[in-house]
């Protein structure tokens, strides 16, 4: 037996609750892993509070991210003893998760811990600066440097926000931090946001194409927000998108890809192949500086996972959380 949090769906309902899971609910794999942290993410969020159609199978074990000490191997990638890390790959969705004591997983989705990180510092970055650093070098990859101009990031308060911000802020780029917490300024700035703006300037209904503004941008909004932002690129301009915190919907125009030439980069981390995975924590580790975590984080317990995941959903977290399982 072990503890984590188990989403169970029945004629009683939907519900997350932390308890004791039998081994046996395990799936199969080829690494079994001692968990000692994982993040709650928007997407953690959704499955446990049953807001969204994250899980597809019952019961779930939710945590699309983990840390861990492999306890048992059949592969020859791992051995006993060795670090490891996950992000993705459906866990947490169609196959047991890292909001447990233990996981079991295949060896093909795990990568070696970076030694320029711990444990709990690699949960605080998790996917959401996983996911930030894929976007970035998105804008690398299609020629948007920091002299091209300023670089917007939407949902600034959010985990993948707050990562791009620090990113790109530590490459030189000059950074304008879209946020519906305006309360939030001197953390933004203290990221590296240059500017601060509203999100309501962007997030209504606009028009297809607007002043050139943005040489490159990175969305986790979606929806309208998204429309906006590709109206307002400058010429050959590119915007990295990640996230649909507004809507799955993109009321957009062709003008701008047309008449502009801008490119709308998708970016996916849960199936990302291993080489790209590899490089993005490579760079992470050589850019971040590892004061940012203290900012961008917070730490809770497992027992207390389920509630904050409610306070998540309400738009009461600021950046990361970070979750000791140990503890």
């Amino acid at each position: 037996m072990f503890k984590g949090i188990l989403i169970e769906k029945d004629d009683q309902g939907y519900r997350a609750t932390v308890k004791d899971i039998d081994d046996n609910l395990l799936p199969e794999g080829d690494v079994t892993v001692k968990v000692s942290h994982s993040t709650l993410n928007y997407k953690d969020a959704l499955a446990i509070t049953g807001k969204g159609p994250v899980v597809r199978q019952f019961p779930m074990v939710p945590g699309i991210d983990l840390v861990g000490t492999v306890e048992h191997s059949e592969s020859d990638k791992f051995k006993v003893g060795d670090s490891v890390l996950l992000n993705g790959f459906g866990v947490g969705e169609v196959h047991c998760g890292g909001l447990a004591e233990k996981a079991r997983l295949k060896s093909e989705w795990l990568i070696p811990l970076p030694k320029a990180f711990s444990p709990r510092q690699a949960m605080a970055i998790g996917t959401a600066g996983y996911t930030a650093m894929l976007c970035v070098i998105a804008l690398e990859k299609n020629g948007v440097s920091p002299d091209k101009g300023e670089i917007l990031v939407t949902g600034a308060n959010g985990g993948v926000g707050s990562f791009s911000i620090a990113i790109l802020a530590k490459l030189g780029y000059s950074v304008v931090a879209s946020t519906g917490r305006v309360d939030q300024v001197k953390y933004l700035e203290k990221l590296g946001a240059s500017t601060v703006i509203d999100r309501e300037t962007l997030s209504q209904p606009g028009r297809p194409m607007t002043k050139e503004r943005w040489a490159g941008a990175i969305d986790s909004v979606g929806s309208h927000t998204l429309a906006n932002v590709c109206a307002s690129m400058k010429y050959g301009g590119t915007v990295a998108a990640c996230g649909l915190a507004q809507g799955m919907d993109f009321p957009a125009s062709v003008a701008p890809f047309i008449l502009r030439g801008i490119t709308l980069a998708g970016i996916d981390s849960v199936m990302r192949p291993l080489a790209d995975r590899i490089e993005a924590w490579q760079r992470l580790a050589d850019i971040l500086d590892p004061n940012v975590f203290e900012d961008i984080s917070t730490d809770i317990t497992l027992l207390e996972a389920v509630d904050v995941a409610s306070d998540l959903m309400a738009g009461k977290v600021r950046g990361r959380v970070v979750v000791n399982i140990s503890e």
